[in-house]
């Protein structure tokens, strides 16, 4: 068996390369990191572990949700772009058949009446929005470190690093990742860290009229999300994909997982 040669200045140019990526990843990092805690002097990032919950049998369709995170973020009111999103779902019969899903831009307008109540059918709405994944897909495929998870367990993209090479997005298995048209780089929910790091819970909480979404601190004992983990049963997205999702469903239809 033939020895291997590496020639030495490949090696260098490797590593140079690998030192290069590093070295980015690292000031992407501060550089997001840098922006809210400035703002929240007393606001310490290891000492907090972000999740949410969404109760389905809460959620009624109003879009209020997503009207708020298009305002409050910045997200182009006239695109097919959304930082959070709801969907319909229509199922006839068990929950094991197929069920019919609709989402009219993005849930932003509502959803008007579509179907009638029938025997063995039902109708919900299923918010959805980046799950945050402490193990995430997108932060593993990203070439300059643009995308990262925060110690606080937000999975955020720092534009300012960003290639706009898409990776990231079609990494994601909850489809929550689009390009920015005006940018050309990467955008998605950053659970509203600009407002969460100054005490604040996120736009699409705070204007949802039934308290189907909140946002729970899990390394905070007293925090309420702890209760409803407690007693209630939930679900993630796709748990076959292992990514450590943290946003917990409660009464989500077996068609939706």
């Amino acid at each position: 068996m033939s020895e291997a040669k590496v020639d030495r200045r490949d090696f260098l140019s490797s590593g140079g390369r690998f030192l290069l990526l590093t070295s980015a990843a690292a000031a992407a990092y501060e550089h997001v990191l840098a922006g809210a805690p400035e703002k929240a002097p007393n606001y310490k990032t290891t000492e907090h572990w972000w999740a949410m919950t969404i109760d389905i049998d809460r959620c009624i369709g109003c879009g209020n949700c997503v009207r708020a995170c298009k305002t409050e973020n910045d997200v182009p009111i006239e695109s097919s772009f959304f930082r959070t999103w709801v969907e319909r779902y229509h199922v006839e019969g068990t929950e094991m058949e197929r069920p019919e899903v609709d989402s009219p831009n993005g849930g932003y307008d509502g959803f008007r009446e579509k179907y009638k109540a029938g025997e063995g059918s039902k109708d919900f709405f299923v918010p959805k929005l980046c799950n945050h994944c402490a193990h995430s897909p997108c932060v593993q495929v990203c070439p300059v470190g643009a995308t990262f998870v925060s110690p606080d367990g937000v999975v955020m993209v720092d534009k300012a690093y960003c290639l706009g090479c898409r990776y990231c997005v079609l990494a994601c298995p909850y489809g929550c990742r689009f390009i920015d048209p005006r940018t050309e780089t990467v955008d998605k929910c950053s659970l509203c860290y600009h407002r969460i790091t100054k005490g604040l819970t996120t736009a699409c909480c705070e204007t949802c009229p039934t308290g189907a979404r909140k946002l729970g601190d899990l390394k905070n004992p007293n925090d309420p999300i702890h209760e409803f983990l407690k007693n209630h049963k939930v679900h993630v997205l796709k748990p076959q994909m292992a990514t450590g999702a943290k946003v917990f469903y409660h009464a989500l239809d077996g068609s939706v997982r």
